[in-house]
Order: C-alpha cells, then sequence, then structure tokens
C-alpha cells in the first residue's frame, strides 16, 4: 500500500473524531474525496437523523465534474440500506466515483459486506483494509455494540503507589463519607475528558453513597455521558447528585422507584448481573460504557470478562492499608504519565 493511500485515511480518521459522541447512535465516519494528488472534498457524520461522512465530502466538492475521476477515501464501508437517510453506496455510484479506499467492512447486519458488493458489482475499483487497526480502534464502540449485542466497556480506577484503592471504612475512627482523592489535578482533568468519549458511566452504591459524585466532564467540557447508578435497594438519597435531572440518568435496581429525575430498570439480582445489565443497556441504545466504580463493581466486571478496556491511574500517596485495587494478570498495552501520576491502559483482546 503507497504511503499516500495512508495518509489519506488518516485524514479521514482524524476527521472522524469531529463527529464523535453527537452521531450516535450511528457510527462517526470520515471521509476524504482526492483528485489528482489533491483534498477536494472531506466530512464527517453529522449528528443521528442528518447525513453521513461520503454525503458530507460529496457536497463538499465544488465542481462536481471532477467526481467521476477522484478517489474516495471512507473510514467504514459505506452503508447500503435505507435508514434515516438513503444509502451512501448508491450516491457514490451515482456521481460516479471510480475508486473507493475503505478502512474496515461494517459488520453491522444490515450492512455486513453489502456496500462492497454493490460497489464491487458496478464496477469500481475497491480497496479494503486500508489502516485497518486504526479504523477498528475508531469505530470499535459501534462494533462491538452490534457484535456483541452490548456497550463498550472501560474500566477506570486509581490506586495508590502501594496498591489501594480506598481506605479501610471500617474502622471506628474512619469518617465512611470522607472522599478519596488518590491521582493528582491533570489525572482528574483527564477522567473527564474520558468520561467525554464514552455513552454512559456507572457507578455502584457505595461510591455513590461515599463521593456522591455528578459524574459529568465538567472540568473539560464536551457532552456529559448518560449516568447509571447501580443500586439494589435504592440505598443512595434521592438529594444526590445522580437525581439532580442535569443529565440523563438510569438507576438500576430491584425495587419500585418513583423518581420523576431518573429512569429505573428493574433487573433480579439473584442472577448474574452483568448479562442482565448489558441487555438493558443494549435496549437503551448505549453502545459505550466507563465504569467507575469501586473495587466490588469492577470485580464483578473482571470476573465475568465483561470489558474491553481498563486505565488505571496510580498517584503518589501510599495508604499502608485499606482496600486493595483490582489485579489484571495481564501487561499494560500502553504506560503514560500525568505529572507524577502513571496511567496504566490495558485491552481484553
Amino acid at each position: 500500500m503507497e504511503v499516500v493511500h495512508l495518509q489519506y485515511m488518516q485524514r479521514a480518521v482524524s476527521l472522524a473524531t469531529k463527529g464523535a459522541k453527537k452521531a450516535y447512535p450511528n457510527p462517526s465516519v470520515g471521509a476524504v474525496i482526492v483528485y489528482n494528488g489533491l483534498i477536494i472534498g472531506e466530512g464527517y457524520t453529522n449528528e443521528y437523523g442528518g447525513v453521513h461522512a461520503e454525503v458530507n465530502a460529496i457536497q463538499s466538492v465544488k465542481n462536481k465534474a471532477l467526481l467521476s475521476k477522484a478517489t474516495l477515501y471512507v473510514t467504514l464501508e459505506p452503508c447500503a440500506h435505507y435508514g434515516k437517510t438513503p444509502p451512501c453506496a448508491d450516491l457514490i455510484l451515482e456521481k460516479g466515483i471510480p475508486k473507493i479506499y475503505i478502512g474496515c467492512v461494517d459488520s453491522f447486519s444490515k450492512v455486513a459486506g453489502k456496500g462492497i458488493q454493490r460497489l464491487l458489482e458496478a464496477g469500481r475499483e475497491v480497496h479494503v483494509g486500508v489502516l485497518e487497526t486504526e479504523c477498528l480502534e475508531l469505530h470499535k464502540r459501534f462494533l462491538t455494540f452490534h457484535n456483541k449485542q452490548r456497550p463498550y466497556v472501560v474500566l477506570k480506577w486509581a490506586e495508590t503507589k502501594d496498591g489501594f484503592i480506598d481506605i479501610d471504612r471500617t474502622i471506628p475512627t474512619v469518617d465512611k463519607a470522607q472522599p478519596t482523592w488518590i491521582s493528582n489535578s491533570f489525572s482528574q482533568q483527564k477522567v473527564h475528558q474520558i468520561r467525554s468519549l464514552e455513552h454512559a458511566i456507572m457507578v455502584g452504591t457505595q461510591t455513590a453513597l461515599k463521593d456522591n459524585p455528578s459524574l459529568t466532564t465538567r472540568t473539560f467540557g464536551g457532552i456529559s455521558p448518560i449516568r447509571v447508578l447501580l443500586d439494589r435497594t435504592l440505598k443512595v438519597p434521592t438529594d444526590y447528585h445522580l437525581y439532580n435531572g442535569e443529565v440523563q440518568t438510569f438507576v438500576v435496581t430491584e425495587k419500585k422507584g418513583d423518581h420523576p429525575q431518573v429512569n429505573y430498570i428493574e433487573i433480579d439480582f439473584k442472577e448474574a448481573i452483568i448479562p442482565q445489565i448489558f441487555k438493558k443497556l443494549h435496549q437503551q441504545n448505549i453502545q459505550s460504557l466507563m465504569v467507575e466504580g469501586g473495587k466490588q463493581l469492577l470485580t464483578t466486571f473482571i470476573e465475568s470478562d465483561g470489558w474491553d478496556e481498563a486505565i488505571v491511574f496510580t498517584g503518589e500517596s501510599q495508604f499502608k492499608t485499606g482496600v486493595l485495587a483490582p489485579k489484571l494478570l495481564m501487561k499494560p498495552i500502553k504506560t503514560s504519565f500525568l505529572g507524577k501520576d502513571i496511567v496504566n491502559h490495558y485491552r481484553l483482546d
């Protein structure tokens, strides 16, 4: 593969990130149109219900006569079905674009190779797998949601240098409501940035009671994720931030709730909870979930293999005693630093 093709696809990947989150439940796709070595059009997916990346790219070309001699680069296979908009594959054919480079196949059942097949049957030159790893990474939430019928799951926690996630709140002299700050301000802002990338965020009862979190992106900006509280017996007071109506909120419980600011999801806690949570969130069209719970909730996801990524912040402080952090029996795929905090990234392949 010539380097120039990789460069154009990299531009398409970069464009796609601009539409991230707003395009839900559609994937945010990037598209670039090239003629004679120059980019003459580009675009990314609009908010849900709006036009797709290929349409925006084609519409941005000033001289439409050039399309019949141009090359299209698109991060995900063009759709071949009618949804909120007509099939992009049909528009590509209509405009006479002769060469199409595709980052990765769309395994969503309504597409699943049909867009590529339609282009090939029309005699177009099609190349698949250009920057495939990067494009699969870009579209991982959408593809996991449709392939595995569950959200893409990112676990996150902060632990001390000596491996504790919290102080020992069973000690009588310890303030059980005391928040525990382990990471520095740079890491805390990074967490808000990570939240802005995910569709929903979950905490458990004890974390909600201890921290009274807002679970927003207030120090970073962007769209705050949907909040999900796992609260079996509705112990969290309704005057806590999670009930303030600032962000759409779901409470997963076995009780009947009636607070007007939240939506209640009932599951059977006598059965395995992770499959039930996944099923309920899938029904709500939630494509990704960040889990910021305490050790019990995080361990439940880990032991069930119900996760895809984990981001672990290690601060400078040491507790010497307390609640030990969850353990991942694997090496990180990436390590970075925020001030003196260490950030390890893990991936469940």
